[in-house]
């Protein structure tokens, strides 16, 4: 009998700190997307990606239409889902009343978004394989596009960050994010879902790198470790604003450099070497190094 005081005594002060401090996801409006869900639709994007690579089940020609399209349909029925949850919570912050939000236009646009993105695969897919191209003919450790797509980090973030960017751009809130942070956790890469990257995209080892919200990357460039593409300041007045650099094609960027500040930008075919802090503008055809 004392336990069961006891704990009911603890089950109340719990319930108390949630009136308290918040962070509880309740349902109708209030109802915020589920973490769980988002990263099993994930999952189910990256197969789509790459086939087979990620699970242990056999494909052949005659039930890889099969298990493309059980994954498709489940994306868009889940996904429609998460996304009117995120659609219906902004809606509902922005008027101050639950009793403003229009749940059936929100259902409309979650799934309209839902299968744009499918009907995207194909040219995400396209980007992605340059990606990993790219890592095959800039890294001297790697034998194969398999190996490639099997084992290295820096490609699955690329490719959940392509993922996630599709959804950014088309005004999805809170899921992108959950989909970066996820892979983040994962990789030790932070990709923000608002960047621009170009095609070839390769990110060597990886760990420590961080890439902001208005970066903006050209094509053929490469990042080692411990690369920060940052802002001068994080100041909350700075939302809305370029605050990162801008990298431009054909730039290789070596481990442990700084570049900050949404003016800064790295000119065509600049190498920057590693452990340098760069906060001004790079005329291209540069090498930069501590020394200079």
């Amino acid at each position: 009998m004392t336990n069961s005081l006891n704990i009911d005594s603890m089950v109340a002060k719990i319930i108390q700190s949630y009136a308290k401090y918040g962070g509880v996801n309740r349902r109708e409006t209030e109802n915020f997307p589920n973490r769980q869900n988002v990263v099993s639709i994930l999952q189910d994007l990256q197969w789509l990606i790459f086939p087979g690579f990620r699970t242990a089940e056999q494909l052949d020609s005659e039930n890889l239409r099969y298990a493309t399209a059980v994954r498709v349909n489940r994306i868009i029925e889940m996904l429609t889902a998460e996304i009117k949850k995120s659609l219906v919570y902004v809606v509902a912050q922005k008027d101050n009343s639950r009793g403003n939000v229009t749940n059936s236009h929100c259902f409309g646009l979650a799934e309209k978004t839902a299968i744009a993105l499918i009907d995207a695969i194909p040219e995400i897919r396209r980007k992605v394989q340059l990606d990993a191209e790219a890592m095959l003919k800039g890294d001297p450790a790697a034998r194969s596009v398999e190996e490639v797509i099997l084992s290295y980090p820096g490609l699955e973030a690329i490719l959940v960050y392509r993922l996630a960017h599709f959804l950014f751009v088309n005004g999805v809130p809170i899921i992108p994010r959950i989909m970066s942070e996820h892979v983040h956790g994962k990789t030790g890469i932070d990709i923000h879902p608002g960047a621009t990257i170009g095609e070839s995209f390769f990110i060597d080892h990886g760990t420590g790198v961080v890439i902001g919200e208005t970066t903006v990357i050209g094509n053929n460039v490469k990042l080692y470790q411990g690369v920060t593409l940052g802002a001068l300041s994080v100041q909350k007045n700075m939302m809305n604003k370029k605050r990162h650099p801008t990298i431009e094609d054909d730039v290789t960027i070596y481990s442990g450099a700084t570049i900050l500040g949404g003016e800064t930008v790295i000119g065509k075919g600049c190498v920057i070497g590693g452990n340098t802090w760069v906060t001004r503008s790079v005329p291209e055809g540069t090498t930069l190094t501590q020394k200079k």
